[in-house]
């Protein structure tokens, strides 16, 4: 079995062929081919390399996955009787890669773009545009659009306001020919009011 030992972001890590690794944060996309030229060692069975520091024409390649934040640390700062407590969270980006191939003797890289990778991220990104999109306020419409959803909108409105008016009108012609009934009736038609008859006096 054929292992190395890299050197990236200040780090050192024994790789073998398929094997995913998370190291420090690198500038890729997901799908792409990264190499590491920094071979400290390679080891096949009981037959090791060690570069001094570096292996000469050595080199590692893999497949970027993807870069996420791993779990929050949590940094604690205290001094006793100092009223002094500081809390704070960190969580560190790193990128995740799938080891392909481990070359010495200055051979070229073999692997080739993950396609289908590069599909998934990119539908990825459209979803995750697509839905800031949505979140956010719509732009603003033109001016003749903006005029025609104002006048729909205040159809209704003047619908609803007329009809009261004309049931109003349509109420006053009959409250006048009431008056009007009231007025030309002569006043005789009236009865007069029933006389009480005056108490009896008593008879001894």
């Amino acid at each position: 079995m054929t292992f190395a030992v890299i050197k990236t972001g200040g780090k050192q890590y024994k790789v073998a062929a398929n094997d995913v690794i998370k190291i420090e944060k690198l500038d890729a996309e997901p799908g792409d081919v990264v190499t590491f030229d920094q071979v400290l060692m390679v080891g096949e069975g009981d037959a090791v390399t060690v570069g001094a520091p570096l292996i000469e024409g050595a080199l590692v390649a893999g497949q970027f996955i993807a870069t996420e934040k791993e779990r929050t640390v949590i940094i604690l700062k205290k001094h006793r009787r100092l009223h002094f407590d500081r809390r704070n969270g960190h969580r560190q980006r790193l990128s995740t890669v799938r080891i392909t191939e481990i070359l010495t003797g200055g051979a070229a890289p073999t692997t080739k773009p993950d396609e289908i990778a590069k599909k998934r991220a990119a539908a990825r990104a459209e979803a995750a545009a697509a839905q800031m999109v949505t979140g956010k306020a719509k732009p603003a419409a033109s001016a003749p659009a903006a005029a025609a959803v104002a006048s729909e909108a205040a159809a209704p409105k003047a619908k609803a306001a007329a009809k009261p008016k004309a049931e109003k009108v349509e109420a006053a012609p009959k409250a006048e020919k009431v008056t009007k009934a009231k007025a030309e009736k002569p006043a005789a038609e009236k009865k007069p009011a029933a006389k009480k008859a005056a108490p009896k006096a008593d008879q001894e």
